[in-house]
């Protein structure tokens, strides 16, 4: 079934693929990693003011990493703001993302940490380095197949 938004960007020839809803009826959309940005600042413009969260996840181990957006348009007088779920989905071995921080601000520490925990690249970020692990630290410790070192430095242990 093909929700508001989805017959929107199929109306005006926007490349996404729809997969539904979720269990609260939001409408989620799966958009190409090289089509996200543009597509991003036209939700902008089309109304989705607020990023309500973004996070990521491996979808299997040696499969696809993804990139999740929760966006909301918040207007005046509504009282359900209207939401919708996109999904990048990217390849391990080169995780690249276009960042949307000159869009939605508030997904700075977001992809940081996605990018931290995952390795997923968010281009065009201004500030793209770890956010929880030391710089010095191998690997991206939420991917499935990731193998936790036997050893685990305490630093300023007292």
């Amino acid at each position: 079934m093909q929700g508001r938004l989805s017959a929107w960007l199929v109306k005006h020839g926007l490349s996404h693929r729809s997969l539904g809803f979720d269990y609260q009826g939001t409408e989620t959309l799966q958009i190409k990693p090289q089509d996200w940005y543009s597509i991003a600042v036209i939700l902008y413009v089309y109304g989705y003011n607020y990023l309500r969260s973004q996070c990521a996840y491996d979808v299997a181990p040696g499969g696809l990493l993804a990139s999740v957006y929760h966006l909301t348009r918040i207007e005046y007088g509504v009282d359900q703001p209207e939401e919708v779920c996109i999904k990048v989905f990217v390849s391990r071995k080169n995780p690249r993302i276009p960042s949307v921080f000159w869009v939605w601000k508030s997904v700075d520490f977001q992809e940081r940490e996605s990018y931290d925990m995952l390795g997923i690249s968010y281009e065009n970020h201004p500030r793209l380095k770890r956010i929880l692990m030391p710089e010095s630290w191998i690997g991206w410790p939420l991917r499935k197949d990731y193998i936790a070192p036997n050893f685990y430095e305490i630093q300023d242990a007292h």
